[in-house]
């Protein structure tokens, strides 16, 4: 299997998550001047291309840059794995893999998602490791395995961990990864108020007034 070359990697970016524990929709909170979500698709733009979101049936969705695809999950309720099968579905014509992330990680780094497309190689998936979980929606995918994802859907196989068990994965330690996000603010996915203002402080932008918790308001 030869490695994907670089002008064949396109992205996904889910967003169709209930935002429970945040009490509003995480994809639009703003970031700056820009969504949460319009800030990954962005910066994910900076290394593959094109980018499709996928999100749920009837979902809103804020202002997307330019050139942005937009798909829908076509089993409701099923997780990221359907979401995962949907983007790559819509994208496999234009791309021979992916970098597939959630709309949830605002401070992630484009040195990160090239580090990650540079370590799928020849395998079919890439993703990172902390020693403790592995992070799939901070991976690289070959466009090629959707039908078995959809299989694992099909199958009720739909935790996104077991997608390592599944495919030739390439295991990247986090240790390694630090050498180009120091903090792994990467891998930092925001799922409540308190990490949404971590984030903001991180990044150098404005919080909103108020503790943390009235943003469930």
């Amino acid at each position: 299997m030869q490695a994907v070359p670089r002008d064949r990697f396109g992205g996904i970016v889910l967003c169709g998550g209930e935002s429970k524990r945040m009490g509003r929709p995480k994809l639009s909170l703003p970031f700056g001047d820009e969504s949460m979500l319009g800030r990954v698709v962005r910066i994910m733009g900076q290394v593959v291309s094109p980018i499709v979101v996928v999100a749920a049936c009837g979902q809103e969705l804020p202002a997307l840059p330019a050139g942005t695809l937009v798909a829908t999950d076509e089993i409701e309720n099923q997780g990221p794995l359907a979401g995962l099968a949907a983007g790559m579905k819509a994208l496999r014509e234009r791309a021979d893999a992916v970098y597939a992330s959630s709309c949830d990680l605002p401070l992630l780094k484009a040195d990160f998602v090239r580090e990650m497309v540079e370590a799928l190689g020849e395998h079919e998936m890439a993703v990172p490791w902390d020693g403790t979980c592995y992070h799939p929606l901070s991976g690289a995918y070959r466009t090629s395995v959707v039908t078995r994802v959809n299989r694992m859907v099909a199958e009720g196989r739909l935790r996104a961990q077991l997608l390592v068990q599944e495919f030739d994965a390439h295991i990247v330690d986090v240790l390694e990864l630090r050498r180009v996000d120091p903090a792994l603010g990467s891998l930092f996915n925001i799922n409540t108020p308190e990490d949404y203002h971590r984030a903001l402080i991180a990044a150098g932008l404005p919080t909103p007034g108020g503790p943390p918790e009235t943003l469930r308001q």
